[in-house]
């Protein structure tokens, strides 16, 4: 099982629509994919086309249960014409009230959702025989902060996808969110999770997004990785909860290949049909500036 947590603690830069993306991209290349949706919104959920989920991840963070996710993972709704359907753990409106409670855990509530991730997330056979090893990719499509349930997630991940807007204050962000990552790296014993990079996302041709994006690689130049294009065929996949690799209309292909690009950056696709044992990708200093820090 390989791990990604998709953050930024700022809303509207497009995370879910990459998580979808990297998901179609993976189903694409015939690996099994689990997608867990923190983000009390659901748009990952209705994304792969589950309107009315069962028991999503809330019902794991209530308390301290090792395994329990696969309790509560159930299958997608996309269609099976690009490859394996990434299966779901699903958001509710019960996560966004979720937040405070888990604040009151007097021994701390940061890393449920690893537990619930123990020992894997496949059961073991009726027959009393061992579970078959887990080589899932699993993507955590992260809320819009840096609140409890994005700390569970860094908890969980073995490397996490920075995801951006070519945007003066977005661009800002990301050096707080590399600093985040690296106090939950300091508090985890295996030293993960390892930072696969940097994607700016919805890039669009015009003067002041190129400049922003030369900016981001001015600051981060060896940690951004090839950016996803503005095009309407991405957020019309997002919008029919279907993926970006079956949709037939202009900019759909160009999407697509963005998104396997992107996903082979990101994922070890080699270690996929095992467990994985590595991460991509270097760690963040905790002193990393953040971009209006580097221009005062």
């Amino acid at each position: 099982m390989f791990t990604v947590a998709v953050v930024n603690q700022k809303g509207g830069v497009g995370k879910t629509t990459v998580v979808l993306g990297l998901a179609s991209a993976a189903s694409s290349r015939g690996i099994d994919t689990l997608v867990v949706d923190l983000d009390p919104q659901g748009n990952a959920t209705t994304g792969l086309g589950v309107f009315e989920p069962g028991r999503g991840v809330d019902a794991v963070l209530t308390e301290e249960r090792p395994g329990g996710l696969a309790g509560v993972v159930e299958p997608g709704g996309w269609p099976p014409e690009v490859g394996p359907v990434p299966s779901l753990a699903a958001s509710s409106p019960e996560l966004s009230v979720r937040e405070p409670q888990l604040a009151t855990d007097p021994l701390g509530a940061q890393d449920r959702l690893a537990l619930a991730m123990r020992p894997g997330l496949r059961a073991a056979p009726d027959d009393g025989s061992a579970a078959a090893p887990d080589d899932r990719l699993v993507l955590i499509d992260c809320p819009p902060s840096l609140g409890l349930l994005t700390v569970n997630a860094l908890f969980a991940a073995d490397t996490v996808l920075v995801v951006t807007e070519p945007g003066a204050w977005a661009v800002d962000g990301v050096g707080r969110m590399l600093q985040t990552i690296e106090r939950i790296r300091m508090r985890r014993p295996d030293g993960r999770p390892g930072i696969a990079g940097i994607a700016v996302n919805r890039l669009g041709r015009t003067r002041d997004g190129r400049y922003w994006n030369e900016q981001l690689r001015e600051a981060y130049p060896e940690r951004c990785l090839p950016p996803v294009h503005l095009r309407a065929a991405v957020s019309e996949a997002a919008a029919q909860s279907m993926p970006i690799h079956a949709l037939r209309r202009p900019g759909a292909a160009e999407a697509a290949a963005e998104f396997d690009e992107l996903l082979a950056r990101v994922a070890p696709l080699n270690d996929l049909t095992g467990t994985a044992t590595s991460s991509p990708g270097d760690i963040a200093s905790p002193e990393t500036p953040t971009f209006m820090e580097r221009s005062a």
